[in-house]
């Protein structure tokens, strides 16, 4: 019997090829829609967790707000962290925008980092060529200069950069290295930039105070511990206050963004599950004309025998069956769309179950709930009454 009816069902669905994929259509949209923002939204997820996790683990960062009388940290302080237990690294990092002029070439309003030697310790693979900033070129504020890869591409085309001079800000530097390319979804893009020991960055480039800085501890340390210390320690430095701080772990960071993205993928999702309502719409419209240009044909079965229950069943059928078909094309064109998504952007593609099985879940939902009302009014057609409708 469901064989016959599921026949039937094709059958009538077939018959009206160009309405029925007007109408499926919605759905592909839908579901397409659905699972291209959350499987794009899950490699955003994993991009910036990885880059998180790059960082190293035993990472703790600390955010300066500061005070009208202290904006931010001196050597001095920077140094006092320094001695807290456990802690192996102090990296600051300020930031300045300025012209550059290299190679006959000038750029204007160049993003230029303040970092110290630390920042090049946690990832042996940041430079691609040349070298790394130096502990003697942070003590002795040497005026050297590493180049974001796009940067250097940009001002000395195909040749190498190292050992050249440029021009930041009316001061001289010496080019000792490139920085690796980095993908375009990063936590900081260094491609377009320029970094700089950042005691040079703050004093001669005008760059920023202090305000931030990466605390690296040994591993196995008590994270806690190590955050007490570090919160004593500023507390002092900013007279007893410590609403003026802000200490966050890897841990901590890691979760946030985590539930930023998420957050953000389910908005996202939740609107294109709209579309997915638009065509559910869209088919009990079309299912609505089905039962009222088929009257003729249920009063006749009706009149023969055939149970309310079967008629019923056999457009639920037709409904959920254009949903399906438009779920399992709307699957294929959502993946198409999400590993363009991630080329485009700049992060890997990364397939996940849940995001099709909501998809085709919703869709199949969809049919049952906006089939049902032509369904049933298809059951319920009076057979004397159907038979003579013209």
């Amino acid at each position: 019997m469901l064989r016959e009816i599921l026949a039937m069902s094709l059958a009538s669905i077939f018959s009206n090829r160009v309405r029925s994929g007007l109408t499926v259509l919605g759905i592909i949209i839908g579901v397409a829609s659905i699972i291209a923002l959350m499987l794009i939204g899950r490699g955003a997820t994993d991009s910036i967790q990885g880059e998180l996790a790059g960082l190293g683990g035993n990472r703790l960062s600390i955010t300066i707000t500061g005070t009208p009388q202290k904006a931010g940290l001196t050597e001095e302080n920077l140094r006092q962290l320094g001695t807290t237990p456990f802690v192996t690294a102090v990296s600051p990092l300020t930031s300045a925008r300025g012209y550059v002029f290299a190679n006959e070439n000038k750029k204007e309003n160049v993003r230029i980092f303040g970092r110290s030697n630390h920042f090049f310790a946690i990832d042996g693979n940041a430079v691609a060529q040349g070298r790394a900033l130096h502990p003697l070129d942070v003590g002795n504020r040497h005026h050297v200069a590493i180049l974001g890869a796009s940067l250097a591409t940009e001002l000395y085309a195909n040749r190498s950069p190292l050992g050249e001079k440029i021009i930041i800000r009316g001061r001289e530097f010496v080019i000792v290295g490139v920085m690796a390319a980095s993908s375009g979804f990063t936590l900081t893009n260094f491609n377009e930039a320029i970094i700089v020991p950042y005691n040079v960055a703050e004093r001669a480039l005008g760059g920023s105070r202090v305000n931030s800085v990466e605390i690296y501890f040994a591993a196995g340390s008590d994270v806690e511990a190590v955050r007490d210390g570090l919160t004593a320690s500023l507390t002092g430095m900013f007279d007893g206050r410590s609403d003026v701080f802000s200490i966050a772990n890897q841990q901590e960071i890691l979760d946030m963004m985590a539930t930023i993205t998420n957050t953000l993928t389910l908005l996202l999702a939740g609107i294109a599950a709209i579309s997915l309502l638009v065509g559910g719409i869209g088919i009990m419209n079309m299912m609505l004309v089905s039962v009222t240009e088929r009257t003729n044909e249920i009063g006749l079965r009706k009149a023969l025998g055939a149970e309310p229950a079967v008629i019923m069943v056999q457009f639920l059928i037709e409904a959920v069956v254009l949903c399906v078909l438009g779920g399992a094309i709307g699957i294929v064109v959502g993946m198409a769309l999400a590993y363009l998504g991630s080329l485009f952007i700049g992060f890997d593609f990364v397939v996940t179950l849940s995001p099709v099985l909501l998809a085709v879940g919703f869709s199949v939902a969809v049919g049952l709930i906006f089939g049902l009302v032509p369904a049933r009014k298809a059951s319920r057609l009076n057979p004397i009454d159907a038979l003579r409708y013209v």
